[in-house]
């Protein structure tokens, strides 16, 4: 018999988990996002769906928008205030230090602001929780700026409207005008990231590329919205098409192996680089990673950042290439027979 998917989660818990996501969500839930959500199959979802409407008399309201099944509780009245609990709070003001570096200070201070409305319904007893949390952001991009262009973007998400933007791709030596239809942003090593499609200018004929756009927010010197209207496809998912594989840019995939000497190896055992990773211990501390890959250039740079506690093994042209690239960086550094142990950092 297939073990679950979820096994330490009761039946129960599950309910109640999809009922509250559903009451005080203000939009629907595709029943895709919710079994991954709850970490079960799409019919279990349905099973649970109709559990709550059989058992408690709420009415779920299903609706399809492009071939995808959504649901969300019917409200038929102004629900009372809620005040939030210690642990909701708590988690709030954790997300909301976490990620101050990539909000910008505009946005930052909104979601300031949003907590403190919150406060006034929050028994003052204990002290608030914001003084517990932190980011370090050596190497992190300021998004003030761009706070204009994110609420563009926004708006564009929401109303499903075509953007022209304005674009100035990394060495190029002007910005460039093209149409997207934006789907989704989001955050990736400090950096905040426009996941589109593009689009033919009005009026015009329209090849589809080969390729969809990735769009650093930085980079993006103006948006304006069209009147132009788009639908998201059906079969779109950003988790699969960018958390299934190692690497954020999308070429064909490919399977490496890694080894890691026992300075590296907790570091690199305690985190999950691809879904399908598998982890090999070997003698001394030392481990074997095999991963999937969408990324040769990514997979490098990553490589070398361990600089001499990790060893590509596989694939041979992405060895040959690594061997290239250290064969040409040896002559900036003199290199003596003398030279002390390298020290682990304390990351590590």
């Amino acid at each position: 018999m297939p073990k679950k998917l979820d096994e330490y989660r009761t039946h129960g818990e599950k309910i109640i988990s999809l009922f509250a996501r559903l009451l005080f969500s203000r939009e629907s839930h595709s029943l895709t996002d919710l079994a991954r959500m709850l970490n079960c199959s799409k019919q279990s979802v349905l099973r649970y769906i109709e559990d709550i409407q059989r058992s408690y008399g709420i009415e779920v309201e299903e609706e399809v928008k492009n071939r995808r099944k959504y649901y969300r509780i019917k409200r038929q009245f102004p629900p009372a205030a809620v005040s939030l609990s210690e642990t909701e709070l708590t988690a709030l003001y954790m997300c909301r230090a976490f990620t101050e570096h990539l909000l910008g200070k505009k946005n930052f201070d909104a979601s300031t602001r949003a907590l403190e409305k919150s406060l006034a319904l929050y028994p003052m007893e204990k002290n608030t929780p914001s003084r517990h949390f932190g980011s370090f952001r050596p190497g992190s991009i300021d998004y003030t700026p761009f706070h204009d262009t994110l609420l563009l973007l926004i708006e564009a998400m929401n109303d499903r409207k075509i953007c022209k933007i304005s674009y100035q791709a990394v060495m190029a030596p002007r910005a460039k005008s093209l149409y997207i239809q934006p789907f989704k942003i989001f955050s990736h090593h400090e950096s905040l990231y426009l996941h589109a499609r593009k689009a033919g200018p009005p009026n015009e004929k329209y090849t589809e590329p080969a390729f969809d756009p990735l769009l650093a927010v930085h980079r993006i010197k103006k948006v304006e919205l069209t009147d132009r209207k788009f639908n998201i496809p059906p079969d779109y998912d950003f988790e699969k098409f960018f958390n299934q594989n190692f690497g954020l840019m999308k070429d064909e995939s490919f399977q490496a192996v890694v080894e890691f000497d026992n300075s590296a190896a907790t570091y690199v055992s305690e985190r999950i680089w691809s879904p399908d990773q598998k982890i090999k211990r070997l003698g001394n501390g030392k481990l074997q990673l095999t991963l999937t890959s969408n990324s040769e250039a990514e997979l490098v740079s990553w490589v070398l950042s361990f600089g001499a506690k990790a060893k590509l093994l596989a694939p041979e042209g992405v060895v040959k290439e690594l061997g290239i690239i250290t064969k040409a960086m040896s002559k900036y550094y003199l290199i003596s027979v003398n030279l002390p142990q390298a020290v682990t950092p304390a990351c590590f």
